[in-house]
């Protein structure tokens, strides 16, 4: 017993370090450790006999939420980057690199910051998911950059659609900079797509009304998600709008 006591808590305190250095990366303040680290800041799900992952509630869940949206991401430009399409420009080639590192930062983040939240449980965490792009021609610069232009808007949709479902200030803070970073990627490849036009803030996406960007409930992103056909894991959100 002494011993597994031990591994659980050498296994936190690298979730610890791993936070913090990503944190740091991501522009969050050492801070949020003692708030991640509270039972009563966060919701978590009920084990129960499905075997099938659900996110869960509260913050936790948004969380979860979020990890499951960045590991899409993270592993789609993967597969751009280790094999450019044909033709591509040096700028383009950059653009998407950089696309590329961001989103494996974030992935990275949301990881971190669940193995502290969860205090290193991951029957709690979202599980690394496996995805498949079916017949998407990753060597065909409107098929990648077209994908890439729903998956960002749906990133921005998505982050924009479950800010109000966070309580911790401290996550609120920072779901608003990373969906910053992911709007700012949305309108890179919708300039890639349509240079030298207006497409880059286009009203399909930003209301003339009001001027803001659009935002979707998770139920409505997974459902369009799951849609894609790209992730090949089950898992519920049972517990978000």
């Amino acid at each position: 017993m002494k011993s597994k006591a031990v591994k659980v808590e050498r296994e936190r305190g690298a979730n610890r370090r791993q936070f913090l250095k990503i944190s740091g990366l991501t522009m969050m303040s050492a801070g949020v450790l003692v708030a991640c680290d509270k039972d009563d800041d966060m919701m978590t799900p009920t084990p129960g006999p499905d075997p099938i992952f659900d996110l869960g509630e509260g913050d936790l869940g948004v969380l979860n939420y979020a990890y499951a949206l960045e590991q899409l991401e993270a592993d789609f430009y993967s597969k751009v980057v280790n094999s450019f399409y044909s033709g591509i420009s040096d700028v383009e080639k950059q653009v998407l690199t950089d696309l590329y590192n961001h989103e494996v930062n974030h992935r990275e983040f949301f990881k971190a910051a669940l193995g502290v939240a969860t205090g290193g449980d991951t029957s709690l965490v979202t599980p690394t998911l496996e995805f498949d792009y079916g017949g998407l021609d990753f060597n065909n610069r409107d098929a990648v950059l077209g994908t890439a232009k729903v998956l960002e808007d749906t990133g921005v949709a998505a982050y924009n659609g479950a800010g109000y479902l966070i309580t911790n200030p401290d996550y609120l803070l920072i779901a608003g900079k990373i969906v910053s970073i992911e709007a700012r990627h949305a309108s890179a490849i919708r300039s890639l797509i349509n240079p030298n036009s207006a497409d880059f803030a286009g009203d399909d996406i930003v209301t003339e009304a009001d001027g803001l960007d659009a935002a979707m409930a998770p139920s409505a992103i997974l459902a369009a998600v799951g849609a894609t056909g790209f992730v090949k894991t089950v898992f519920t959100a049972n517990k978000l709008p």
